[in-house]
């Protein structure tokens, strides 16, 4: 699992936050519970100073520490059974005045023995999400608010289906694909007439697949092309950092492909991008108007044959479901 250093830096920021913020409240609850019971702060600073007074002193005599060592347990024993007797007296839990970990897996550092640990993987999905809702309508795109209905059951005489069992078809490959995301490495590649459901079913996609921590890039190709050209020629510090974004990232949605204006750089930087992430097999979903012969035509043969060679093509058909919806009138 790969993950995206700008999304974790905010991850790590909030987690960080959070964890400030539960000390403090610790330590407000601490100072509460001693303006009650003045003896229990006194207890406190006994037990943090009895073992350096003990050494030290048995040190400066050049005795035997054992000892001294024996007496620090015996004098450690009594403070916190007196602290203990104390609490309950107040009515609170023993262990009141000790900070609890909310995670009892790595105790609240954000890392275990298998690296990143599942609660800062909580809060890295909480922000990727956010990241991703800045493109995308996270809150009304999902596989549950998509409606075939839209999609008239009328039979396409050319095709022998109709284009809401095509849809159905699509809308099962992409929650299939969503679902085993991570475990059955693939590509997609979403094409037919804007207003068909491309973008709702990428968001779909990127919801679910985000929402377990993987990590997930959404951009339209025009923009993607403009920071590969920054980095390329140096522009922006922050462009090589975007690029490594795009080639690193467990899923990269590349929207509106087609849409830009196609140069010899921005073929050569699709093909790096489409084959390095085969290489590395990272899973990549284009979006586009074009059919995949527009495609073929519009880009070099090598773009074509990897797109038609390692991506299942997913053909979305029917009417404008933006203008259907505006109108209200379903087929």
């Amino acid at each position: 699992m790969a993950y995206d250093g700008r999304v974790m830096r905010l991850a790590l920021e909030r987690f960080d936050e959070d964890r400030r913020a539960r000390s403090e409240e610790q330590e407000r609850r601490r100072e509460r519970v001693f303006a009650r019971q003045p003896r229990l702060r006194e207890i406190e600073g006994e037990l943090r100073s009895t073992m350096s007074r003990i050494i030290a002193q048995a040190l400066r005599q050049g005795t035997d520490p054992v000892p001294a060592v024996e007496r620090l347990r015996n004098e450690n024993l009594r403070l916190q059974e007196e602290k203990r007797t104390l609490l309950r007296q107040m009515g609170l839990p023993e262990d009141y005045l000790e900070e609890q970990p909310v995670c009892p897996i790595c105790n609240d550092t954000g890392y275990d023995a298998g690296g990143v640990c599942r609660c800062l993987r909580a809060y890295y999905a909480k922000e990727q999400q956010k990241e991703l809702s800045r493109m995308l309508d996270l809150g009304n795109q999902s596989f549950d608010t998509f409606e075939l209905e839209w999609y008239s059951d009328q039979v396409d005489p050319a095709k022998g289906i109709s284009p809401q069992e095509n849809m159905k078809w699509v809308y099962d490959v992409c929650a299939e694909y969503a679902h085993w995301f991570g475990r059955k490495p693939g590509n997609l590649l979403l094409f037919g007439a804007p207003g068909l459901g491309k973008t709702h079913l990428s968001a779909a996609i990127a919801r679910e697949v985000s929402s377990r921590g993987y990590s997930v890039v959404y951009d339209t190709a025009s923009h993607i092309f403009e920071r590969f050209e920054s980095q390329k020629f140096g522009r922006e510090d922050e462009a090589q950092e975007d690029v490594e974004r795009v080639l690193e990232c467990d899923l990269l949605i590349l929207d509106d492909l087609g849409t830009e204006m196609t140069t010899a750089f921005v073929q050569s930087a699709l093909y790096q991008i489409l084959n390095t992430r085969l290489m590395e097999k990272r899973s990549t979903i284009l979006n586009t108007n074009l059919t995949p012969t527009e495609l073929a035509r519009r880009y070099t043969p090598q773009i074509a044959s990897r797109i038609e060679g390692e991506y299942q093509l997913l053909p979305f058909v029917g009417q404008d479901i933006r203008k259907l919806k505006k109108s209200r009138k379903k087929p």
